[in-house]
């Protein structure tokens, strides 16, 4: 009974954060426009010398990093690949809005990092809830049918 509550834990802290990712990414995207998002941080950031080409590439790694990797986790696809992209999104957040404003609110990145690591360190095992899991069965069972 206590192995369900692992796979329950897994799956609702992957889904929770492929959400809170997706929506970012969906409304920087299709809403805000990644075009929007690139020039707000360039106004932000013309007093520091940052190149222009930096802010740019930044902005859109982060807006579709956020999209397709959140749409990964929700799914369970990849899950590794998207957590270490994901990753590196937030290391960049960080090290933006810390140029930006050292002092800066942590409140809305710290929670995602702290479910990203959970995440990287709970056991494989316990991800059952998945595409990729799913994916491993059908090879599994492909392998057995060619023996």
């Amino acid at each position: 009974m206590i192995f369900y509550n692992y796979i329950a834990a897994s799956f609702i802290v992957r889904v929770f954060l492929g959400v809170l990712f997706f929506a970012q990414g969906f409304d920087k995207v299709f809403h805000v426009k990644v075009q929007n998002v690139i020039q707000t941080f360039e106004k932000q950031m013309e007093d520091y010398n940052v190149s222009s080409w930096m802010i740019r590439w930044a902005g859109i790694y982060t807006s579709y990093v956020e999209l397709i990797c959140g749409l990964m986790l929700i799914i369970g696809l990849l899950k590794s690949v998207a957590l270490y992209l994901l990753g590196i999104d937030l290391l960049m957040v960080c090290i933006a809005f810390s140029i930006i404003k050292p002092m800066w609110d942590i409140q809305f990145v710290f929670p995602r990092l702290i479910l990203l690591i959970a995440l990287l360190v709970m056991p494989a095992n316990w991800d059952v809830i998945s595409v990729d899991y799913l994916i491993g069965i059908i090879e599994f069972l492909q392998k057995m049918r060619s023996l």
